[in-house]
């Protein structure tokens, strides 16, 4: 399985993160996708990013300096954790804070070289979904859809979701990747994608 280096938290922020250098890779999704799960998971990491059952624990934008992410653990990239969309047990104010703060760091962000999508595959398409989807392809910045909580489901009903997923926001005959925090399946997958998008152009 794959290992990373060493995870290094760079601090939380309520508007556009410093310039870190490096290339980053945002994750994005409503407040109860299990968005901090899927970073554990994919960092080997029980936790590193706070996991909660009361959605919306993530209210600032989170860097993580992860050592040795590319291809050959040759190259850092920052990752960054984006607070949740949706209906957050949260003070409205707080979430209508939200709304500018993940849109100006995505629209204000030169490093940023990809952003996971996380959609829960057991929810029918969501339009709050979509129109992030919408949004990024406008902005021209490349996002890849994964679709956790696959072990709740059957085989054959996972695929049967992926495919619906992948009807809804035409998504190319790869996306979604199926994706579990507890059989670590799609793990794999998701590196495979991010190690592409840091990888130095050229």
């Amino acid at each position: 399985m794959r290992g990373v280096g060493q995870v290094e938290f760079l601090g939380s922020f309520p508007e556009s993160p410093p310039e870190t250098g490096l290339p980053e890779v945002a994750f994005a999704g409503r407040s109860n996708v299990g968005k901090s799960s899927a970073l554990n998971t994919l960092l080997s990491r029980k936790q590193l990013a706070r996991v909660s059952h009361t959605p919306g624990r993530t209210q600032l934008v989170n860097l993580f300096r992860v050592e040795g992410a590319g291809e050959e653990r040759g190259r850092d990239v920052v990752f960054a954790d984006l607070p949740g969309y949706g209906f957050a047990k949260v003070p409205e104010a707080v979430r209508a804070a939200w709304k500018p703060m993940i849109e100006g760091y995505l629209g204000d962000r030169e490093a940023l070289k990809l952003v996971v999508v996380l959609v829960d595959v057991r929810r029918d398409p969501q339009e709050m979904d979509g129109g992030l989807l919408f949004a990024l392809t406008e902005a021209g910045i490349p996002s890849l859809v994964v679709a956790t909580k696959v072990d709740k489901l059957s085989k054959q009903q996972a695929q049967k979701q992926l495919a619906a997923l992948r009807r809804e926001f035409r998504l190319p005959p790869d996306q979604p990747i199926g994706f579990s925090s507890v059989t670590k399946a799609g793990r794999e997958d998701v590196w495979a994608r991010i190690d592409a998008a840091i990888a130095p152009e050229g």
